[in-house]
Order: C-alpha cells, then sequence, then structure tokens
C-alpha cells in the first residue's frame, strides 16, 4: 500500500526557497575576493594590533589586560554593524530598484525574497567571527574562564544578539527606501551608540540619566551578556551596578527579537504594497539625473 504524498504548503515552499537563495548567496559571497579579502584583512588587522597588546593592563579594570576586555565589544559590534546595516543597505538598495516590485508578481514573492535576505545576511557574518575566533586562543590565550560551557553561552549570546538586531536593519531599510539615506539615518545613529552603550567597555562614565537610556537598546545587553561569559570573576565589579544581570540581558534581546518579528514583516509587507511602476521610473529618472 502506498504512502500518501504530503505537498508542503505554499508558505512552507516559500521559505525553503529562501533558504536556499540565502545560502546561494553565501556562496557566491565567499567565491568573491573582494568580500573574502575585507574580513581576512580587517580580522588580521585587529588580532595583530591586540597581539602586540597582549600585557598591555587597562587602567581601572584591575588588570584586565587589552585584549580580554575588547573581545566582547568586538563581537558585539560584529553583529551589530552586520546585522543593521547589511539588511539596512540591501533592502534600501533594492527598493530602489525595483526588486521589491516584482515581488509583487510572484506568489509568496515577499516571504521568499525576506527569508533570502536575512539567511545571507546571517550567513555573511560567520567569516568575520571566524577570523577572530579560530586564532584567538593561539596568539591571545584562551578567552572562555568557563571552559566548554562558555563557548555555549557565547554562541547563545551571538544567536539571541542576531535575533534582536536583524529586524532593526530590516525596519531602518524599509524605512529608508535609499541607499544614500542608510549612512545618515542609520550608520552614523548606530556608531554613536556603539560608543555610548558600552560595547567597548561599561559606560559607566555617563551620567545617570544617559546610562538608564542606553540600557534600553540591544546592544548594551549583548554586550553585557559577552562580558559576563568571556570576563574572569570579579570583573562584574566594572558593570553598572557592580553585578551580572544574564537574565534580565536575555529578557531585554527576547523582547526586542520578539516586537522585531512582528513589525518587520508587517513593514516590509506595506513597503512592498506601495512600490508601483511610475514611482520606480521615477526614482530611475531621478538617479540618472544625479548620474549625469
Amino acid at each position: 500500500m502506498s504512502t500518501p504524498t504530503v505537498t508542503a504548503g505554499p508558505r512552507a515552499w516559500a521559505v525553503r526557497l529562501g533558504l536556499r537563495r540565502g545560502v546561494t548567496e553565501f556562496g557566491h559571497m565567499l567565491r568573491t575576493a573582494e568580500e573574502v579579502g575585507w574580513n581576512v584583512v580587517i580580522g588580521v588587522a585587529v588580532l595583530v594590533y591586540l597581539w602586540t597588546q597582549r600585557d598591555t593592563p587597562v587602567p581601572g579594570a584591575d588588570g584586565l589586560t587589552l585584549p580580554e576586555l575588547a573581545l566582547p565589544g568586538i563581537l558585539a559590534a560584529t553583529i551589530m554593524f552586520g546585522m543593521t546595516m547589511g539588511p539596512a543597505f540591501a533592502l534600501a538598495t533594492e527598493v530602489e530598484d525595483g526588486t521589491v516590485l516584482r515581488l509583487r508578481a510572484v506568489p509568496r514573492g515577499t516571504t521568499t525574497y525576506s527569508v533570502g535576505m536575512l539567511t545571507a545576511q546571517v550567513l555573511g557574518t560567520l567569516p568575520m567571527l571566524a577570523v577572530l575566533l579560530v586564532p584567538w586562543p593561539f596568539l591571545l590565550g584562551d578567552p572562555m574562564h568557563q571552559g566548554a560551557g562558555g563557548w555555549a553561552a557565547l554562541v547563545g549570546w551571538l544567536l539571541l544578539g542576531t535575533l534582536a538586531m536583524l529586524p532593526v536593519g530590516v525596519v531602518a531599510g524599509a524605512l529608508c527606501g535609499r541607499p544614500a539615506r542608510v549612512v545618515p539615518f542609520v550608520v552614523a545613529p548606530v556608531v554613536v551608540l556603539a560608543f555610548v552603550s558600552g560595547v567597548f567597555g561599561p559606560p559607566t562614565g555617563l551620567p545617570g540619566w544617559a546610562q538608564g537610556a542606553v540600557q534600553a537598546f540591544p546592544l548594551y545587553w549583548l554586550a553585557h551578556g559577552l562580558r559576563s561569559t568571556t570576563l574572569p570573576a570579579g570583573a562584574e565589579a566594572l558593570e553598572l551596578g557592580g553585578a551580572w544581570h544574564p537574565g534580565l540581558a536575555v529578557a531585554v534581546l527576547a523582547a526586542w527579537a520578539v516586537v522585531g518579528a512582528l513589525v518587520a514583516p508587517l513593514l516590509l509587507r506595506r513597503v512592498t504594497s506601495r512600490q508601483t511602476a511610475g514611482a520606480m521610473a521615477a526614482r530611475l529618472q531621478a538617479h540618472l539625473q544625479r548620474a549625469a
């Protein structure tokens, strides 16, 4: 007796197609010398600099060296920049060039596009993380003071930070609509937020009201969680309040992830529905006039 074949629904088919599209784009990236070279050059430059400072203590950090204090910040910055700027530039570019408009002619096109773009962006951070983390123990010593459990926790924080920040990049790209708007409205605020949110060290030097403000953003809690995983016992004295708060960090990051997962698809569908051939032609004409 033959077993009946179960046909997947259109949404599941679109998700699988999007995953394949994202993996394919990631494969193309790995075969692009410029993309791979950028990750290698930046990663190696960071490692070389920190290796030259491997015995340099950070003033006021209770004997912690620069590489020890820098690692969680570098990882948080990699996730932050990759998950906000990458999707923002990609989506804004494809809104302007008409890719998003063409999705309306494809069944479940928005779902396939979204899953593919997000998959490619997430996978795109792996080369930089690999360049940084694989040689780190050999050059700068084992950064984990919690053994194998610390590495597992590190992966967990990176995944949770990705889920929290990826929708931010999608929303930013959808609102910008043009690549030229991404730099002033996305890149600049993200860079400022990186310096005030304690990515490269706890923001203890900020006024009390500013310390409370930065704790509303996921970036602070991602860096906090990574520091709680990689820094040795006693380092919590450097944090705001003088203690680790992993439970609160997980709650804030999860809240951003859930809200983003609800808002980003709605906004993306709205952007798709508002695209028209006339609007695209007008943008193309304006682009050609600027180029001339």
